[in-house]
């Protein structure tokens, strides 16, 4: 079976496509480089380097490689740009996200996988947050992912495009090849290891007046690895029907623990200052990953923060300067 990645040169998405061909899948990777890194495809895929604004470039790719299914990875990701610009998302991230599904109705593609966000909740009801939580995007980002989704349900209606959206908390951790390699940096982790490995002098904490045990930010972090599983999984789930999940390791961990975990694996001592909150940073965000456990036989096989921390400092270690 063929399957086309679109940003597949990027972090989630190259561990995708690397445990695509581990369980024996043809992979087609397509992405445009802007925030991938040519060194992170896997080398027994087929590569293509294109942008999914030009319908005509994504349409080719489509018609000449004739995958049978589409991973969705592609897409501008930060929160606090989507505030800051937030055509790149409304426009951008849906006119493209657009484009890919044209392609697919048009030479007959029947399944796609959305990679989609927790961002979709900005202020749930319920901890952990399931499935049956209200949508109440938290910004542009979250919006644009939101209008895949609702599009995606109307090409199953009208086209028979079997989708599966999953709605992923915070990836995090390595492989032995392929890790975090962002410019600029945002998440957590790789901010804790960059002070590690001497790239950067401190980390700075958003607050530490927050409702949670030590007062900072709460965070479900799942291993990427344990997401690219889940991806194959629900691939294979969609000759079923279409399907949606949320997905994380069920688990919170606070940036004090992120912090501590850092310093007792990497031997360092990661300075650490208290800064002023965030605007729009919730307490606490944690997935409710019953459905996908119980429908799919789902399970995350790394489940400790060591684990999770470990796998990326070994991942940082031998690749000290990222794919560059």
């Amino acid at each position: 079976m063929k399957i086309l990645v679109t940003g597949g040169a990027g972090y989630i998405g190259s561990v995708v496509a690397e445990e695509l061909l581990a369980a024996g899948y043809e992979v087609v990777v397509f992405d445009n480089l802007f925030q991938g890194h040519r060194q992170a495809v896997p080398e027994a895929v087929v590569f293509v380097e294109g942008d999914l604004a030009d319908r005509r470039a994504i349409g080719a790719v489509v018609k000449e490689h004739k995958p049978e299914a589409i991973m969705h990875f592609a897409s501008h990701t930060l929160v606090g740009e989507s505030m800051q610009q937030p055509f790149l998302y409304l426009r951008d991230n849906v006119v493209n996200g657009l484009n890919l599904m044209a392609a697919a109705c048009e030479f007959g593609v029947e399944k796609f996988i959305l990679s989609s966000t927790a961002n979709l909740f900005d202020d749930p009801k319920r901890m952990p947050i399931d499935e049956s939580e209200e949508i109440v995007p938290g910004s542009p980002y979250g919006e644009s992912k939101n209008i895949l989704e609702r599009s995606l349900r109307w090409l199953d209606k009208t086209k028979g495009l079997r989708y599966g959206c999953l709605r992923y908390f915070n990836a995090a951790g390595a492989t032995k090849e392929r890790g975090e390699d962002h410019d600029p940096e945002t998440h957590l982790i790789p901010l804790v290891l960059q002070v590690a490995q001497g790239i950067r002098n401190k980390i700075i904490i958003f607050g530490d007046d927050y409702d949670t045990p030590d007062g900072t930010c709460v965070r479900d972090y799942i291993h990427v690895s344990d997401l690219a599983r889940a991806h194959i999984l629900a691939l294979g789930a969609l000759d079923t029907g279409s399907l949606t999940y949320n997905l994380g390791n069920g688990q919170g961990f606070s940036v004090k623990e992120v912090i501590e975990v850092a310093r007792k694996i990497s031997g360092h001592p990661i300075p650490a200052e208290v800064g002023p909150r965030r605007p729009g940073d919730p307490a606490t965000l944690v997935a409710g990953s019953e459905k996908i456990k119980k429908e799919l036989g789902w399970k995350a096989r790394h489940e400790s923060l060591e684990d999770i921390v470990g796998s990326a400092w070994e991942w940082c270690k031998g690749h000290p300067g990222g794919y560059d």
